[in-house]
């Protein structure tokens, strides 16, 4: 009788999702209905709450958030764009593949997907418009490029997979560091072969001095990727820590180029050398009145986030007393062998990202997921990067593909248009990621500790 109450739960959960109810109430919906059910105290859910979201690391959440809108407010999002474009135009697709790039860029400091897809989309788009590209492939082409915000360090998602597994952030963080540079490549040489083939883009000329201004005026954006990792990866801060030092810095750099920005504006004199070279160096920057709305925008996606994150642990507490996870590991077990057990696991978080969002997918199927992982061999750090980049994947796979409303929101495209250009994208992402499957090096050769990257599985 309580399956059949808990199967019409479900289902009736799976209606609302399907008409649009915001999935944090489908899911609030779902533990109350399944924890009458199963008379599981209603105590709990709340106490669960509060202690879901009662950890240190889950501080940098914000903090990392707040950067990325500071760094798209000072001006400095637009100066790494410029520099990839000075890189790559020269090249057939060139701005779309300088897109790409400037979404890798980005992600190494905010470490979000659709922060990364709404602020890179917002600045390239129109530009690739003007240069000739067709709007559907431009659009899709900044959607597929939002999907490495949540690989390339600093990552948000990596930290809630960290607290839910108990593993060190700061490897996650340095595991998922070439992975995320493989699938900027892969969408690059996708990109490179759909505008070859269309002949899209205007080149320019590759100029030495050109790109080395560009470096030059986009030197506040690297040196805050420098500092997120270096910090990071030599042990001189946590990932918290790491977040604080880069919202501080970027907030330092945007409210002290402001009246520098201004100050050179209203200079009369010749342009000469020291100006231009000033203009170089200095960023728009942003005004103290200013702050606040950008404060309130961050608060706003982490007020998104947060209830999200404390709800979705209430759910897989649930979930592990009605024994979910010893269901999925003895069907999976079934099926014997290193290489089909950990692909029919892939195949579960591929599937389950054309429908969820990355956040409760991770947190619904990590915990189940991992621990299978773990018992054939696979290295701790390295599922979790393969784990995430199919979850990552999910961004631009239709129903849900979350970076394809966000893209079709900033360019007025409709999301459906978009999904022709996608599938090159799709397919260019999945090559990458059997390469991060099979070659576990690629997540753990940068790991330092002790005890990296020993697991040893049996073909």
């Amino acid at each position: 009788m309580d399956g059949l109450l808990i199967g019409a739960i479900s289902i009736g959960v799976t209606v609302l999702f399907i008409i649009g109810v915001p999935i944090f109430l489908i899911i609030g919906f779902w533990v109350v209905g399944v924890s009458l059910v199963i008379d599981f105290t209603l105590a709990n859910i709340g106490v669960t709450l509060y202690e879901g979201l009662n950890f240190f690391g889950l501080l940098a959440l914000p903090l990392f958030i707040l950067t990325g809108d500071l760094i798209n407010n000072a001006g400095i999002a637009k100066r790494l764009s410029d520099f990839a474009y000075s890189v790559l135009g020269w090249m057939r697709g060139g701005l779309a593949m300088a897109s790409l790039g400037a979404c890798g860029l980005f992600a190494a400091i905010s470490g979000s997907n659709s922060a990364t897809t709404a602020t890179i989309g917002s600045i390239m788009y129109p530009e690739m418009r003007e240069n000739g590209y067709d709007k559907n492939f431009a659009a899709a082409t900044v959607a597929a490029g939002g999907t490495v915000g949540i690989i390339i360090p600093p990552s948000i998602i990596f930290i809630i997979y960290g607290f839910l597994m108990n593993l060190s952030i700061s490897d996650l963080f340095i595991g998922g560091l070439i992975p995320g540079l493989i699938m900027v490549i892969a969408m690059q040489f996708a990109c490179w072969y759909l505008s070859r083939k269309n002949g899209w883009g205007h080149l320019i000329k590759f100029d030495v001095v050109r790109v080395a201004r560009t470096a030059l005026g986009a030197w506040l954006g690297f040196f805050a990727i420098i500092l997120v990792i270096w910090g990071i990866y030599a042990g001189k801060f946590s990932p918290t820590e790491a977040a604080g030092v880069t919202a501080g810095f970027c907030l330092i750099v945007g409210l002290v180029m402001y009246p520098l920005n201004k100050m050179l504006g209203e200079l009369q004199e010749n342009e000469g050398p020291g100006k231009t070279l000033a203009r170089t160096l200095v960023v728009q920057g942003f005004k103290l009145d200013e702050l606040p709305s950008v404060i309130m925008r961050s608060g706003q996606i982490t007020g998104l986030l947060a209830p999200l994150i404390a709800v979705s642990v209430v759910m897989q507490q649930i979930l592990s007393l009605l024994g979910a996870n010893e269901f999925v590991t003895n069907l999976l077990g079934n099926l014997g062998g290193y290489y089909p057990i950990l692909f029919a696991c892939m195949a579960i978080v591929l599937l389950a990202g054309t429908i969820l969002e990355s956040l409760p997918n991770t947190i619904i199927l990590a915990p189940i997921l991992a621990p299978i992982g773990a018992g054939i061999g696979v290295d701790p750090i390295h599922f979790a990067v393969i784990f995430l980049v199919g979850d990552a994947i999910g961004f631009i796979t239709p129903p849900y593909g979350l970076n394809l409303y966000v893209a079709s929101g900033i360019t007025g495209i409709p999301y459906f248009r978009l999904l022709k250009y996608t599938v090159p994208y799709l397919l260019a992402l999945m090559i990458a990621w059997m390469f991060i499957i099979l070659i576990p090096e690629l997540s753990t050769m940068l790991l330092v500790h002790e005890g990296a990257g020993i697991y040893q599985h049996s073909k």
